[in-house]
């Protein structure tokens, strides 16, 4: 897994150049301010929520709204550019790291911290599950107390 440094130039140049890849190879059109909604989400170590996206970029793009920057996160997540991070009852989160890694979530604080990839995400989808849908990913989210919590 690649972990995320201190995000520089180089760095922010080849994320930069695989999402114009990716958005062109799924047709989505790329304009400056899905630029700025994906280097503020790439930058982030914090698997930020659309408001939180929003808020920081906003100066930068003042007539930008809440609505455009949360449509554009949920198209690049349909279209594979970015991962939406689930936990129920909470805002969606998102992240760009594309690289295969988990999750945890603190049940009370609400952080989410990356961990590494281990055993369970070798696991088969069921033939059931493959016979009726299409299944196009799998996310291991674990739950509980972080250390500052418990």
């Amino acid at each position: 897994m690649n972990k995320k440094t201190n995000n520089s130039p180089i760095d922010w140049a080849d994320k930069l150049n695989e999402f114009n890849k990716r958005c062109r190879q799924q047709g989505l059109k790329i304009t400056p301010q899905r630029i700025a909604i994906y280097k503020e989400l790439s930058m982030s170590r914090k698997h930020p929520t659309a408001t939180d996206i929003y808020t920081k970029i906003r100066s930068e793009y003042p007539n930008i709204s809440l609505g455009t920057v949360n449509s554009s996160l949920l198209a690049f997540a349909e279209r594979g550019v970015i991962i939406i991070i689930g936990a129920s009852g909470d805002p969606k989160r998102f992240e760009g790291n594309l690289d295969p890694h988990d999750h945890f979530r603190c049940i009370e604080c609400h952080k989410i911290t990356d961990i590494p990839q281990n055993k369970h995400k070798k696991i088969d989808i069921p033939k059931k599950l493959k016979a009726k849908y299409l299944v196009m990913g799998k996310q291991v989210l674990f739950e509980g107390k972080c250390d500052k919590c418990r």
